[in-house]
C-alpha cells in the first residue's frame, strides 16, 4: 500500500513540474507590421540624422500621418502630463487648419483627469486622428472616414475657442 502512495505521488510530482515547465515557456511576440509612432533612432557618427516627416497638404492623410504623428509625439516628448490644447496648438502651429479640428475634455464632468483626450483634423476628406492619455497606453495616431455628420470624432467635443 504504501509503495502505491509513493508512486502515485511521483507521477503526481512530475506532472506538476512538467505543467509547471510549460507554463514558464515563453514564444517570440511576432514583430509588429507598423510602428505606432515614428521614433528618433540614434545615428552613428559621419551618417545624417533622420530627417522629420513634412507636412504635405496637397497630399492624403494617409500620406501626412507620419507628420501628424511626429507632431504629437513632439507634444508628448515636450510634456508628458499634456492636455488638448496642447496638441491642438501644436498642429496648428504646424499648419494644419484649427477650423477642421476637433478635441475632447481634459475633464470629466465630475471635474477628474480624463483617461486620455482625443483630437482630430479633418483633413482631404478623411480624419487625422490622435488619442493620448494614461487609459490609452500612451500616444496612437489613425487615419478614419468621417462620420455622417461630417466630423471625425463620436461624442461631445469641447469648442476650439481659443
Amino acid at each position: 500500500m504504501r509503495r502505491r502512495f509513493g508512486t502515485s505521488a511521483g507521477l503526481a510530482i512530475a506532472g506538476v513540474a512538467l505543467l509547471v515547465g510549460l507554463t514558464a515557456c515563453t514564444f517570440d511576440d511576432p514583430q509588429p507590421t507598423a510602428p505606432a509612432t515614428a521614433r528618433p533612432t540614434p545615428s552613428t557618427p559621419g551618417t545624417a540624422a533622420p530627417t522629420a516627416p513634412e507636412f504635405r497638404p496637397e497630399l492624403s492623410a494617409s500620406e501626412n500621418l507620419p507628420y501628424f504623428d511626429w507632431v504629437n509625439a513632439g507634444v508628448v516628448a515636450a510634456n508628458a502630463s499634456a492636455g488638448g490644447r496642447d496638441f491642438i496648438d501644436a498642429l496648428v502651429a504646424a499648419g494644419f487648419d484649427k477650423a477642421q479640428m476637433q478635441v475632447t475634455a481634459d475633464r470629466t464632468t465630475v471635474d477628474l483627469a480624463a483617461d486620455s483626450v482625443q483630437f482630430s483634423v479633418l483633413f482631404q476628406g478623411e480624419c487625422l486622428v490622435g488619442q493620448y492619455g494614461p487609459a490609452s497606453g500612451g500616444y496612437h495616431g489613425a487615419v478614419r472616414p468621417p462620420l455622417g455628420t461630417g466630423t471625425c470624432l463620436v461624442g461631445q467635443t469641447r469648442p476650439i475657442d481659443w
